[in-house]
């Protein structure tokens, strides 16, 4: 039964080409609603990253059965973490949970979830003790979340990843943010508020193998490291009184003994180091740059787009240009 003190939570689910372990999820999720259903009123809002199977079938079928399920669907596959924001932008609910649908985070943790943000946490974040993968991607991974915790501008939790709760009040610091390289776990360590973190033990895939492999896990984790940090923008900075120092040493021992060996090695070490400073640089100015022409993050398909609200049109507008690229283009003669 409903009543009118009943809270709305939101569920955001991301998902890319899911058709096999979308009911399953469902099964165990729909469990945890109807054991929290006297007191909560729930929303499910599927962020569809253009999937090429049957994902949208699926969730379509379910739809006919289940009015609080939604979906959105994007213009094409613009990641994961643009498939994270499109869903709590969207979201309508007080807190808003994150879980994926291979019930690798247990659907079975959120009403812990839901119990400590009733206590009064902003943010709740699963933690990942354990996980049924080889050796050494557990130590790969280790290497990420402490590198990136020592290196990064802002607090970053030790093996938290997107699979969490967060109020709404922190999903509106989050979305308005006008960071065009979103990366959640950055995000929540930016804004700060009350955090409680449980850790559990990841679960096996319920259906199929992964398609997340080495390389994407590499160009996540660059991506994650250039969000959260500015580390190897100053670590040209950094190392400048090494080169110096390395440079002075080289030349007096180069003018000692009359060799070339040793101006050779400062020449390769100062064309290394120019090298370094100038790629750090490039790779930040082009950030720096797409940040500026503030194109959205996602573009939703409205017509694979089915929400129980009316703002889905509010997501795919592009944001006004900037007057100051206006004021340039008038001065060049650009329309």
């Amino acid at each position: 039964m409903v009543t009118n003190k009943q809270k709305l939570i939101s569920i955001v689910c991301p998902i890319y080409n899911e058709e096999h372990t979308i009911p399953i999820f469902y099964k165990r999720l729909t469990k945890v609603i109807a054991s929290l259903s006297h007191v909560y009123k729930f929303e499910l809002i599927f962020t569809n990253n253009r999937s090429t199977d049957k994902s949208l079938e699926r969730i379509l079928e379910l739809r006919n059965r289940d009015t609080s399920m939604q979906v959105i669907t994007m213009s094409r596959n613009f990641g994961y973490q643009a498939s994270v924001q499109a869903g709590i932008t969207h979201a309508t609910g007080e807190a808003i949970v994150i879980i994926d649908v291979d019930c690798e985070d247990p659907p079975e943790m959120i009403p812990g979830f839901l119990e400590k943000w009733a206590e009064g946490y902003d943010i709740v974040c699963g933690i990942r003790k354990d996980r049924p993968e080889a050796w050494i991607m557990k130590k790969l991974r280790d290497c990420f979340y402490y590198l990136l915790k020592m290196t990064a501008d802002m607090d970053i939790v030790l093996r938290m990843a997107e699979f969490g709760l967060i109020s709404s009040t922190v999903r509106d610091c989050i979305v308005n943010n006008h960071n065009t390289f979103p990366f959640l776990r950055a995000e929540i360590g930016y804004v700060g508020f009350s955090r409680y973190e449980i850790p559990y033990t990841r679960e096996p895939r319920s259906y199929g193998k992964s398609g997340y492999n080495l390389l994407g896990m590499v160009i996540f984790a660059t991506a994650g490291l250039l969000t959260s940090s500015t580390f190897l923008f100053r670590l040209a900075a950094y190392l400048l009184p090494f080169i110096v120092f390395t440079n002075l040493v080289l030349v007096l021992l180069g003018l000692i003994t009359h060799s070339l060996s040793y101006f050779l090695v400062l020449f390769s070490l100062d064309l290394l180091y120019i090298i370094f400073y100038m790629t750090v640089h490039g790779v930040y100015i082009a950030r720096i740059y797409k940040n500026d022409i503030r194109r959205p993050i996602y573009i939703i398909d409205p017509k694979l787009t089915f929400l129980n609200q009316e703002n889905v049109r509010q997501s795919f507008v592009a944001k006004p240009v900037p007057r100051h690229f206006q004021e340039a283009g008038e001065v060049h003669g650009i329309q």
